[in-house]
Formats: C-alpha cells, sequence, structure tokens
C-alpha cells in the first residue's frame, strides 16, 4: 500500500474536475440558449454565423430601405397627382378660350386663372421634398439623354399630314440638331384664290403668340406641297395633301430640342435594396417645373394660343403621366423587393439558428448526466479519500 500517490483519488479528482466542466458548460448554453458562445465552441461554426448574421441585418436593413423609398416615392407621386389635376384643369380652359363664343375680355379672364395655376405647378414642383430633399425641381433627374422629336398634335379635316425632315437624332449626343425650338405651332389656312387655285396659311408659335406672315401654296396638279421653311415650324419641314385641304383647317406640331445633348452624370436615387455592395435601384425623376412641361409660354388670351396650348397640355399631361408611371412600376418593385428580402432573412435566420442556437432538450439530457456524473464522482473522491486510512491498521 502506498499512502504518498492516491492513485484513485487523483483519478476520480480528474473525472470530477471534467464533468464540473462539462455541466458549467451545459448551464451556460441552456441559459444563453446558443450552442456557440465563444470561438472556442465551435471555431468554423461561429464564422460562419457571424456571417450570416452580418447578411440577416443587411437584408432587414435593405427592407426597411425599400420602405423608406417607397414613401418617397408615394410623396412624389401625390404631388403629380395635383399637377395632373391642375393640368386637367388648364387644358379645360384653353378648350373653352378656343370657343370664338368667347370675348376677348373673356379670355383675359380665363388667362388669369391659367396663370395661377401655373404658378401653382411650379410651386408644388419646388416645395415637394421628403427628408429634405427637393423631388420634383429637376435635382434628382436621371438626365438621360433624350433625343429630340416633333409630332403631329392634332389636325382638322380629312388631309394628310406628315413631318417630311426625317433626320431627328438617333439618341446620340453628337448628332446635329434639326429641332430648333421647344414650341408648338399652329398651321392654318385662311384663304382660297379661285383664279390662281392657291390657298394660304399662317404659322402662329405658341410661344409669341404672334401669328406670322400670310404664306401660299397651289394645289394640283401638285398633290403633295411642304408647308414651312427651316426655322418657321421648330427647323421642321412639313409635307400635305393639298388636294383635300380646305379653308379653315388646321393642324399643330409640337416641337422638342434635345435635352442634356452632353450626356451628364446622373443624379438618380440610389435605393440599397439588398445586402451587399451595389445591390441597388436607380430612379431618377425628371423636374416638374413648367418650364420643363413646356407650359410656361401657355397663354390663353387669344384663340390661336389657346387652340395651340391644347396640344402642349396634351404633351404635357402625357409627360407627366409617364413620370407618374414610372414611379408606379418602380414602388411595385419595391413591393416585391421587401417580400423578397424579407423571405431571404426568414431562411437565412434559419440556417443561422442551425449553427448557432442550442438544442435545448439535447442539452438538458447532456446536463443531467453530467451532474449526475459529477455528484457521483464527489461521493466516489470521499471513498478514495479514505482508502489510506488502511495503513493505519498495520500501525497497531
Amino acid at each position: 500500500m502506498i499512502i504518498n500517490h492516491n492513485i484513485t483519488a487523483l483519478n476520480t479528482h480528474r473525472q470530477l474536475s471534467s464533468n464540473t466542466a462539462a455541466t458549467s458548460k451545459n448551464i451556460e448554453k441552456l441559459s444563453s440558449g446558443l450552442r456557440i458562445n465563444r470561438a472556442g465552441d465551435d471555431a468554423a461554426g461561429l464564422a460562419i454565423s457571424e456571417k450570416m448574421r452580418g447578411q440577416i441585418r443587411g437584408l432587414d436593413m435593405a427592407s426597411k430601405n425599400a420602405q423608406d423609398g417607397i414613401s418617397l416615392i408615394q410623396t412624389a407621386e401625390g404631388a403629380l397627382n395635383e399637377t395632373h389635376s391642375i393640368l386637367q384643369r388648364v387644358r379645360e380652359l384653353a378648350v373653352q378660350s378656343s370657343s370664338d363664343t368667347n370675348t376677348e375680355s373673356d379670355r383675359k379672364e380665363l388667362q388669369k386663372e391659367v396663370q395661377q395655376l401655373k404658378d401653382e405647378v411650379d410651386r408644388i414642383a419646388n416645395n415637394t421634398e421628403f427628408n429634405t430633399k427637393k423631388l420634383l425641381n429637376g435635382d434628382l433627374s436621371a438626365k438621360t439623354y433624350k433625343d429630340e422629336s416633333a409630332i403631329v398634335a392634332s389636325k382638322t379635316g380629312d388631309f394628310d399630314v406628315k413631318i417630311t425632315n426625317a433626320t431627328l437624332s438617333d439618341g446620340l449626343a453628337t448628332n446635329a440638331s434639326v429641332v430648333t425650338a421647344d414650341d408648338t405651332f399652329t398651321v392654318k389656312v385662311t384663304e382660297y384664290d379661285a383664279k390662281t387655285n392657291t390657298y394660304s396659311y399662317t404659322i402662329t408659335p405658341e410661344s409669341t403668340g404672334v401669328e406670322g406672315a400670310k404664306q401660299d401654296f397651289s394645289v394640283p396638279p401638285v398633290a403633295a406641297d411642304t408647308v414651312g421653311n427651316p426655322g418657321s415650324l421648330g427647323g421642321l419641314d412639313v409635307t400635305i395633301d393639298s388636294t383635300k385641304i380646305k379653308v379653315g383647317d388646321s393642324f399643330t406640331i409640337v416641337t422638342r430640342k434635345e435635352q442634356n445633348a452632353t450626356g451628364s452624370k446622373t443624379n438618380a436615387l440610389q435605393f440599397q435594396i439588398g445586402s451587399n455592395s451595389n445591390q441597388t435601384i436607380g430612379v431618377g425623376v425628371d423636374s416638374m417645373k413648367t418650364s420643363d412641361l413646356h407650359i410656361n409660354k401657355v397663354d390663353i388670351s387669344t384663340q390661336a394660343g389657346a387652340t395651340a396650348a391644347i396640344s402642349t397640355l396634351d404633351d404635357a399631361i402625357k409627360n407627366v403621366s409617364a413620370e407618374r408611371s414610372k414611379l408606379g412600376a418602380v414602388q411595385n418593385r419595391l413591393e416585391h423587393t421587401i417580400n423578397n428580402l424579407g423571405t431571404s432573412s426568414e431562411n437565412l435566420t434559419a440556417a443561422e439558428s442551425r449553427v448557432r442556437d442550442v438544442d435545448m432538450a439535447k442539452e438538458m439530457m447532456e446536463q443531467t448526466k453530467n451532474n449526475i456524473l459529477a455528484q457521483a464522482a464527489q461521493a466516489m473522491l470521499a471513498q478514495a479519500n479514505q482508502q489510506p486510512q488502511g495503513v493505519l491498521q498495520l500501525l497497531r
């Protein structure tokens, strides 16, 4: 028998220490609900789960960003709803003023309301904000290159009319400009000379409201004639079927010069809708000022001006409608984005949970086992400590 080293006690003490440490870890996991409380618990699992946590929190914040984006869009679109209403009212007044049942003084009174409504369009464009950010004054414009354009907006009579100068820009900013004015031109047949078989017409630009000098064109044997000359119709030539035209017939042309020909940097909004870099949605909001809607020169105080204003306002209403449609499309996209982000966050949270969270039932089993072993080891240590006392029996 030996007494310097109680091997049985040492072995029991080692087992007791191990069981006690295991029980402490069990209690830590049960109290925190986590399988991994420190890197030592599972080094690889900790790294993986922390990366997942970063993605989850990024997805949740991206969802909030998308919701804020919807709020911004709703603010802008709500303002444009009122702009639409104003444009419809101005068009209504233009239609009223176009009728010769109104006197000159009547038209001037109608123009007073038109001016106030135009001022309100500018006020809405300059004052609509979200989080102090101006939305409709052009600060957030995508500033993408826009082709110059020219369209036959309306006509009376059954004659054909088309733009014959078809060399409009094709989208390249380097192309030479053909359209020379942002304007609406009203061409009206005013007279017919039976002796010479010649029609007379005038061109009235909306920007000035001043009827141009009388110009002539003959009918047969020529079946088609060119109306206008460089500059008189914003740089365009227009061909009409002169065999079917008659006095009183008219048509209007809306011309728009190219915008942002230099292709300058975009100021479009970027909504961060993902948890990683460059996961964004871009949306530009064009200026909705009267000058950018080309209605700043609308004047219905004359019959010619009112007639031209109708086509100009149709173009402005179309532009506001296009802007609202674009914003509505982005809003719908963001709503789908939010749904997708929520699903991704949920699935990633489940994956992170499988890596990081503890199985409470299993851990309780382990804790119960280790607790019993620790108590048993304590009892055995007491027994092991009694064994060396047997040596005293030999000293009697």
